[in-house]
Order: C-alpha cells, then sequence, then structure tokens
C-alpha cells in the first residue's frame, strides 16, 4: 500500500487551467488582433518569476515577427500575410506542442507549477503530459488545415474559421480537465 501511494501522482488541477490558459490566449486572440503585446503581457508575470515558457517565448517571438512584418512590408507584401496568418500561427503551435514532445512536453511546464517535485519524474505525470501535449498539438494542427480551408473555401468561412476551432478548443479543455484523473484512476 505504501509503495502504491509512492508512485500515484496527488491529485492536482488539470493542466488546462492557470497560467497555460494565458499562454494560449494570444494564439487564440490572434483570430481577432495580432499582437505581441497581449503575449508579453500575459506571459509577464510568469516572466517575472523566472518561469519561461516554450509556448509564452515562441508566441512573443511569433507575434514580434510578424509586427516587424507588417511595418517592414508594403501593403502589396502584406497580403498573403493577412490571407494566411491565421493558418501560420495555428501551424506554429502545433509545430511547438507536438515538437515538444521530443524534449519536455510544454503542458509538463504548467503542471510542474501545481504538482510536488517528487511526482515529476513519474511515468503517470510523464504519460499524463505527452497525451495532453499531443492532443493540444493535434487541436492546433486540424485549427491549421480548418482555417486553410476557410480560404480555399470561402463560402464555408465562418464554418471553418470559427465553428470548428471553437469546437475543437472546447474538446481539447474538457479532454484536458478530465484526462489526468481518469488516467490516474486507470492507473491505480
Amino acid at each position: 500500500m505504501a509503495q502504491q501511494t509512492a508512485t500515484k501522482a496527488p491529485t492536482q488541477k488539470p493542466a488546462g487551467t492557470g497560467s497555460v490558459f494565458f499562454s494560449f490566449a494570444p494564439w487564440i486572440i490572434f483570430g481577432v488582433v495580432a499582437s505581441p503585446i497581449a503575449a508579453i503581457v500575459l506571459s509577464g508575470k510568469d516572466m517575472l518569476q523566472g518561469r519561461f515558457y516554450v509556448l509564452d517565448m515562441v508566441g512573443i517571438v511569433f507575434f514580434a515577427v510578424i509586427t516587424v512584418l507588417a511595418l517592414a512590408l508594403d501593403r502589396s507584401q502584406l497580403i498573403w500575410l493577412e490571407t494566411y496568418a491565421q493558418v501560420i500561427s495555428n501551424g506554429v503551435v502545433a509545430v511547438v506542442a507536438l515538437g515538444s514532445l521530443f524534449a519536455d512536453p510544454f503542458t509538463a511546464q504548467y503542471a510542474r507549477q501545481q504538482t510536488p517535485r517528487e511526482y515529476w519524474d513519474s511515468p503517470v505525470f510523464a504519460h499524463i503530459n505527452r497525451v495532453l501535449t499531443a492532443a493540444w498539438g493535434v487541436v492546433f494542427a486540424l485549427m491549421a488545415l480548418s482555417t486553410w480551408l476557410a480560404i480555399r473555401n470561402p463560402s464555408m468561412d465562418d464554418w471553418f474559421n470559427w465553428v470548428v476551432p471553437i469546437v475543437l478548443l472546447v474538446g481539447v479543455v474538457k479532454f484536458t480537465e478530465r484526462y489526468p484523473e481518469s488516467y490516474k484512476a486507470r492507473t491505480t
């Protein structure tokens, strides 16, 4: 019994709540307004406390590059950026999320704030964060595809730019809230 307790991670807030939302917020807001300032403001508290998350850092760089391009290029050169910005931003998040699976799943960065250090190297913690990170990566890849389809099918623009992405985001948030406890319950 004592050995079983040592491998079981404690109950924690779902990785989909708290500051992980603030890391995704600039990417979601980008559908309306591109803003490196939003990325810095929403990530600022964590950065001031010495916490630098991969999604935040990529967001700041991405939005800074978009801003520089918007200022440096003339109107005719910006048409491609305006047309594909949403596809590109969703694709970048997908690449960051899925790419982090090869090093440190990005959700683990947030989960470590809510989980005692002794559980960070546990197989349960690692598995949960690999699954959550993969889920977020797949959702943003599907959102990139959906926003690309909106460009290709203007008559379905609202469907592919709004309905599909919102359904995907709601689904992955619900999954993120439920999966950790569900998985832990199956492993005990």
